[in-house]
């Protein structure tokens, strides 16, 4: 997410025909990806989105799932409706879990589930409190899952794909107390001049070894972070290091332009839990109670595709928040990607607001996805605010996606 600017070149509309190595990372990530919970925590900044968004009482959502921190985070501004969506029903099984512990727990048993990552009691509270709130697959699901927030590793964060990255890299800080500890400080500092000093002079030259690139240009530790080739290939077209190069700039400017002290993403990965005072929204009391209240009840959870989801809902959406999952569609799945785009602008509410984020600054499928009776391209379709997404860009906690976008369809 370093820059959007508008010079950069577009990449190609994708070969309808996949090469022999992306058929074969495609059976990689979609093995991981149907056999796994690929996020265990939110990796977009809600923050950001709130100001693209503008969420209001009348307004309905369509939400990725993703781990469902952010579909909460939404339902503290009070919509009418939020509609999770998710192919992956593990996601979904996540933030369905989320859901009755909000309902049915005190506050601080659920920060030690949410916030700590580990509970000692949490196999107790899920059979007597939980398990009969949940869903047929979220039940069986976390029946069999349910030690991760016991485990001897000591964190739900470190489980789950994503999560298994993390905890490999804090062995490997592990392997080396010295930058471990200056990691650490780094993380406590309390301003931005410090950050700096801290990062250049006794972080950046200690990270960036040699085994650190070789790890993070690896197709396989990118299908672990949700990232498939598609997307590889996109920040590898924009960035002369490659995937490592880009990874160091994001981290460079989070540690160097951005307030660590409230930037709950990087922590909870390098620590595996959160605090009190470092926590995304719905781990806050008065908004934990305020869910519970009912703000929480306007969430509801669906287990298909976009496309199925828009197909059997009539009522119009005010808000779509996308993510990054249009990448690897344009890639694998160009016709589905087509018939997404159809079903949003169909459903839209008029002056409709869409969100969306990518690994290329200008999103090629912009120009070659064609909807509607004349075929027009989503940028004729929709007003994009490129000065906005400019702007809340570089406010973006996280910074791990070159694209970010806020539309609006007029209708």
């Amino acid at each position: 997410m370093m820059n959007t600017a508008p010079h950069l070149p577009l990449a190609p509309k994708p070969a309808t025909r996949l090469t022999l190595k992306d058929r074969l990372d495609k059976k990689v990530f979609d093995a991981l990806y149907a056999r796994s919970l690929v996020y265990n925590t939110c990796w977009e900044d809600p923050a950001v989105d709130r100001q693209a968004l503008d969420i209001g009482p009348r307004d309905s959502i369509a939400v990725i799932t993703s781990a469902g921190c952010n579909v909460l985070d939404y339902a503290l501004q009070g919509p009418a409706a939020i509609h999770a969506i998710d192919a992956n029903p593990r996601q979904n099984a996540l933030l369905e879990l989320k859901l009755a512990a909000i309902r049915k727990l005190e506050f601080e048993d659920f920060f030690k589930i949410f916030g700590d990552g580990y509970h000692a009691g949490f196999r107790e509270l899920y059979r007597q409190r939980l398990r009969g709130e949940l869903s047929a697959f979220a039940r069986s699901y976390w029946d069999r899952q349910g030690q991760w927030f016991t485990s001897r590793h000591g964190s739900f964060y470190f489980h789950g794909l994503s999560g298994f990255v993390a905890r490999g890299f804090c062995s490997y800080f592990r392997m080396r107390p010295q930058l471990a500890q200056d990691v650490q400080s780094l993380l406590e500092c309390k301003d931005l001049e410090t950050q700096r000093q801290v990062y250049d002079a006794r972080i950046a030259d200690e990270l960036w070894t040699p085994a650190i690139k070789w790890i993070l240009n690896r197709q396989l530790t990118m299908s672990l972070l949700g990232v498939p080739h598609p997307q590889r290939r996109l920040v590898q077209a924009q960035h002369p290091d490659g995937v490592a190069g880009f990874i160091r700039d994001a981290i460079e400017y989070v540690f160097r332009h951005l307030p660590v002290a409230h930037n709950y993403f990087w922590q909870v990965y390098l620590n595996g839990h959160y605090t009190r005072e470092c926590c995304p929204e719905y781990l806050k009391h008065d908004n934990f109670v305020a869910l519970r209240d009912g703000l929480a009840d306007c969430i509801e959870i669906h287990d298909c595709t976009v496309t199925e989801f828009l197909d059997r809902h009539e009522t119009p959406i005010t808000r779509f928040v996308l993510l990054d999952h249009m990448d690897w569609m344009s890639s694998y799945y160009p016709g589905a990607l087509i018939e997404e785009w159809t079903g949003i602008i169909e459903r839209a509410a008029p002056c409709a607001r869409v969100l969306l984020r990518s690994a290329h600054a200008r999103p090629p499928f912009l120009e070659w996805v064609r909807v509607g009776r004349h075929g027009r391209s989503l940028h004729e379709v929709i007003e994009f605010d490129r000065d906005l997404a400019a702007r809340l860009q570089r406010e973006d906690r996280v910074h791990t996606y070159s694209g970010f976008l806020v539309g609006t369809i007029p209708k």
